[in-house]
């Protein structure tokens, strides 16, 4: 090794006797890249030259470009996003020819083809990177890294005690390491105290290490997922944060749940009650609170249909005996496969929907599997979502539903299972009342514009909270992985990590009608 040495020495004095020198720091390039329609900036849209250099625009649609020996050349840049089309040149090629000048700023347009409009990301790193690289001011006060996080999967929100809390499940950090899998936890303003057009800050939950600390910490193995997120008054009528968790050895055995409640004190979940590991049904989803015409109001959930309820209270929350599901199934029954299913029919063979105790709901693909075996038909069912245009099914994943004040109906917010497992196209519907009936859907966003380029956003769910304008303006956020796609390319930045959309219910496109 001491020829290596002296070898590098010599190299280093040569190059220092010839007048090498560091390069100074770089003048970047910035490409905007914007809605043609609203002249926005649109993030996650790739730019890769033809050495495939490939750069994402930050959530203000810039992507800062430097690259020695390239600058204040012409250099052409593919533009390619999902959701979002760049018009081709005469090779078919989409993309754009740019003089790389330091310091400049071009600005190219996209068209949308999502109904629904991507706005920024709100975890993880550099979320207005190269808005700080170009010198821009960007609208939050941690643009770059805020408590180490770099990717943070799903999301739970509650307004409670003056703040809106925020809790993630899986959460990555930045140095080596494991990150934490027991929830993470932040603050914002409440929705009169913010826009959620440009985006919010987030006070996360730390430990003194500076990273986010656990929110719902089990002793033993497994990682710790909360679920049906509440806020109740308890027993002496003060106001609690409620929810469900399970441990679990990620998406296999769980080892543990029940009911847990915030420790104001200690800013952790706490355990309340044990329940078996195989309830028949638990607080799943993202929890609506419903009057629906009645003078009881029940907490809905989404399985992934609004087919699960329990009243409003404390102590019904509590106990899973009381809670009722909209199911066709015989009282006191499960789903036993397609042939030993017992329904309830009346005495002229119709399906009898209604809300039932200790009766299980029946899962979409439990549902086409007694469909697809003539044991009932699709038009029987309140929850058969389908496309508006076509009249295909569409098989749901999970989703969101709130009273809307601008449509006067329910809207819901769902993801679809395509094939296997990819979770990435997301869809629209309505209906009048809670049980359906759910038919007439329209795609809102896709992450599948290539067969090579499928991407996952699952857990999606409506803030409506942030309703704008009557209730017209809504906005959703949703998880963006490529963990169930199959493509192995993740998105820099992006992977792993939470991004917020609008959607404008005024938008003519969102006006359903049922093929069947």
């Amino acid at each position: 090794m001491v020829w290596l040495t002296l070898a590098l020495a010599m190299l280093l004095t040569s190059s220092s006797r010839a007048g090498l020198k560091s390069p100074s720091p770089p003048v970047w390039f910035g490409i905007e890249v914007v809605d043609d329609a609203t002249s926005r900036g649109v993030p996650m849209v790739e730019l890769q030259t033809t050495s495939g250099v490939r750069l994402y625009t930050d959530s203000n649609g810039l992507a800062a470009f430097y690259e020695p020996g390239v600058m204040g050349r012409k250099v052409w840049f593919g533009v390619s996003a999902h959701g979002y089309e760049f018009p081709p040149d005469g090779f078919g090629l989409r993309g754009a020819t740019l003089v790389t000048k330091p310091g400049a700023i071009e600005r190219l347009k996209i068209k949308r083809i999502n109904i629904a409009e991507r706005l920024y990301r709100t975890t993880g790193e550099g979320i207005y990177r190269d808005t700080v690289l170009l010198g821009r001011e960007p609208p939050i006060t941690e643009p770059l890294l805020n408590a180490a996080v770099t990717g943070q999967d799903g999301i739970l929100t509650a307004q409670y005690r003056g703040k809106l809390y925020w809790f993630y499940g899986d959460t990555l950090r930045l140095s080596y390491g494991l990150g934490n899998y027991a929830m993470s936890g932040a603050t914002s303003a409440l929705p009169d105290k913010l826009d959620p057009s440009v985006g919010f800050d987030l006070t996360y939950f730390t430990n003194q290490d500076g990273f986010v600390k656990g929110m719902a910490p089990r002793p033993g193995e497994g990682v710790v997922w909360l679920s049906g997120l509440v806020v109740v008054p308890d027993t002496s009528g003060q106001e609690r944060m409620l929810a469900w968790f399970q441990r679990r050895r990620g998406l296999g055995a769980v080892l543990e749940n029940g009911f847990v409640v915030y420790n104001d004190r200690t800013d952790v979940f706490e355990k309340v009650k044990d329940e078996p590991v195989e309830p028949l049904f638990f607080p799943t989803g993202y929890p609506s609170r419903i009057k629906s015409g009645s003078p009881t109001e029940y907490i809905y959930f989404t399985t992934p249909y609004p087919a699960l309820r329990v009243k409003a209270g404390w102590e019904s929350y509590l106990d899973l005996t009381s809670y009722e599901a909209y199911t066709c199934l015989k009282a006191g029954t499960r789903y036993a496969g397609k042939d030993q299913t017992q329904f309830d029919r009346d005495d002229n063979g119709k399906l009898v929907w209604d809300w039932k105790r200790d009766t299980a709901p029946l899962h979409p693909k439990e549902q086409d599997e007694l469909i697809a075996a003539g044991r009932m038909r699709r038009v029987e069912s309140p929850f058969r979502l389908e496309d508006a245009d076509g009249g295909n099914p569409v098989l749901l994943s999970n989703c969101s539903f709130f009273w809307n004040q601008y449509r006067h109906r329910y809207i819901m917010i769902a993801s679809e299972v395509l094939g296997a497992t990819v979770l990435g196209e997301v869809w629209y519907s309505e209906a009048d009342q809670p049980e359906g009936p759910w038919v007439a859907a329209r795609k809102i966003i896709t992450h599948a514009n290539k067969k090579d380029d499928a991407h996952d956003f699952y857990n999606p769910t409506q803030h409506p909270f942030f309703d704008q304008n009557g209730g017209r303006v809504i906005y959703l956020e949703g998880s963006y992985v490529n963990t169930f796609s199959g493509n192995p390319h993740g998105t820099p930045y992006y992977e792993y990590n939470q991004i917020m959309y609008r959607l404008d219910l005024s938008d003519p496109r969102l006006k359903l009608t049922s093929k069947l």
